[in-house]
């Protein structure tokens, strides 16, 4: 007998339906085949159902089962096809009635005895079940609240497989998981460090709001203890929390990668520090399943490369295209997916190996080749696409000890806020939601110069040799700082400001 049960995988961040197709023969040797591109997870969920029905008090066949993982062209992977795979070869022996499968659809691993284990990728799951139209949605009891997010669909939570069996025959019904509304999940913000932490450098703090309001790459140069890493563990503190939109895409990145099992909503901007012996796949993704990487992570966040120059050459260099696009496509023999990337980047590194290059009483000890070696570790096409570069000199004594503390990271945050709710309005309609984002054309729509303004840029375009990505990072930067004050056309001040992030660039 023939049964069909509906069960999706994920490709990248994206749900695909699959239709688990198990037949059950009246005749033959009592052999359990799995076919339809299955991975190696999918070949060891044999056992994991034999034994999953057995020891949930249910006979399992004893002849030949067959089971067709369809569309067979696509590669299955991971165990949530445990559950669909047990559903169907009960649903083919007649232990469950065939008619209550359909418009449902199933996912989850199966322990030995017979419990619902999490699975990955519920939340792009969830989504594509909505987008299909199916009614209902059996889920394991860990993934409820990922699921409940996506409103239109009943979730239907479960912790053994004998309990979802006495449910779909009508003997033991089980409740539907209450929606989770994205407004619920805001909570009020907690940050470990704050900028009226920080002592002194408050030209850097006044480029980290800047960076934070247009959504800036920014590249952090200092000797060792100017704080440097302080200043990038306190800059989320000044970001504004993430809208529903960004909550749902950011979630979905991490559903995927499994990093949140239980409770795969990420409410908080994501703030991804690697180490710089991470490897190029690490950093973009890929991978023999395809994963997303840190910079996919970072998606409307921010990604902490501290002591930017160790970072290996060619990891680095995987930053270019990322940076400018906002994806990254990752591409192997099994096929190519594409993921989100659209982060902030933050470095920091030191002039010189040894760090005090131009430390006013500090002597460097590098020679000029130790020097001209350790600056060539950074391409200047990276260096190009970072708009803000900042020197972040050692901290004056004076403020150093003195008692006196700085804006607090709550007031620059609320400055922040209305710089985004301006650009918010600017761009309703169009595909970007800062002023970073803004391609070369975008620039020329929405931002509008002064006559003034436009004379000091051609006169920095002669004088300083800008390239021409620079000079649309220079206006792109002066549009936030207009935002901040809250202008609409960008003044020669603002471009005058916007001139000191670049021309310290490398």
């Amino acid at each position: 007998m023939l049964s069909t049960v509906i069960s999706a995988t994920t490709i990248g961040l994206d749900g695909v339906l699959i239709n688990v197709e198990v037949d059950v023969a009246s005749r033959g040797f009592p052999t359990f085949t799995i076919v339809g591109l299955p991975g190696k997870e999918i070949e060891e969920s044999k056992e994991r159902v034999r034994a999953a029905i057995k020891n949930s008090s249910f006979d399992m066949p004893e002849t030949r089962i067959t089971t067709n993982l369809a569309p067979a062209d696509i590669p299955k992977e991971g165990s949530l096809f445990d559950l669909p795979i047990a559903v169907g070869i009960l649903a083919s022996a007649g232990v469950i009635e065939r008619g209550v499968l359909s418009n449902s659809l199933f996912v989850g691993e199966l322990s030995l005895e017979g419990k619902i284990r999490p699975v990955r990728g519920v939340l792009p799951i969830a989504l594509l079940a909505k987008k299909q139209g199916i009614a209902v949605l059996f889920v394991p009891f860990e993934n409820t609240h990922e699921a409940s997010l996506v409103d239109e669909i009943r979730v239907i939570p479960i912790k053994t497989l004998q309990e979802l069996i006495l449910h779909l025959n009508g003997e033991k019904l089980l409740e539907t998981a209450a929606r989770v509304s994205l407004e619920s999940l805001h909570v009020a913000d907690h940050f470990e460090n704050d900028f009226s932490d920080i002592k002194g450098q408050e030209q850097a703090k006044r480029a980290l709001e800047i960076a934070a309001s247009g959504f800036h790459n920014v590249h952090l140069k200092g000797p060792p203890g100017a704080g440097k890493t302080m200043l990038a563990r306190s800059f989320p503190s000044v970001f504004p929390q993430m809208d529903d939109e960004e909550i749902i895409e950011v979630s979905k990145v991490y559903s995927v990668t499994h990093s949140n099992a239980r409770f795969s909503f990420i409410i908080d901007r994501p703030f991804r520090a690697p180490h710089h012996t991470i490897s190029r796949v690490g950093l973009v993704g890929g991978g023999p399943t395809l994963v997303p990487g840190e910079i996919s992570l970072a998606h409307r966040g921010v990604l902490f490369l501290d002591e930017f120059p160790e970072f290996p050459r060619s990891v680095l260099e995987a930053l270019r295209q990322p940076l400018e696009d906002g994806v990254v496509t990752v591409t192997r023999a099994r096929g190519s997916v594409t993921f989100p990337a659209r982060f902030l980047l933050l470095s920091a590194s030191n002039p010189c190996p040894c760090g005090f290059l131009g430390h006013p009483k500090k002597a460097c000890q590098c020679t000029l080749w130790q020097i001209s070696k350790y600056k060539k570790r950074i391409s200047g096409p990276l260096l190009d696409r970072i708009d803000i570069h900042l020197e972040v000199p050692p901290v004056d004594e004076d403020k150093l000890t003195g008692k006196e503390t700085g804006e607090s990271s709550e007031k620059v945050r609320s400055r922040v806020e209305k710089a985004v709710l301006r650009q918010s309005k600017r761009f309703a309609g169009a595909r970007i939601k800062r002023n970073g984002e803004m391609t070369s054309a975008l620039v020329k729509k929405y931002c509008v110069l002064s006559l003034s303004a436009e004379q000091l840029l051609k006169h920095a375009v002669s004088r300083l040799s800008l390239s021409a990505r620079s000079y649309f990072k220079i206006i792109k930067i002066a549009q936030t700082i207009a935002d901040i004050a809250g202008h609409d056309t960008i003044e020669a001040s603002y471009i005058a400001e916007a001139l000191q992030y670049r021309a310290k660039e490398g």
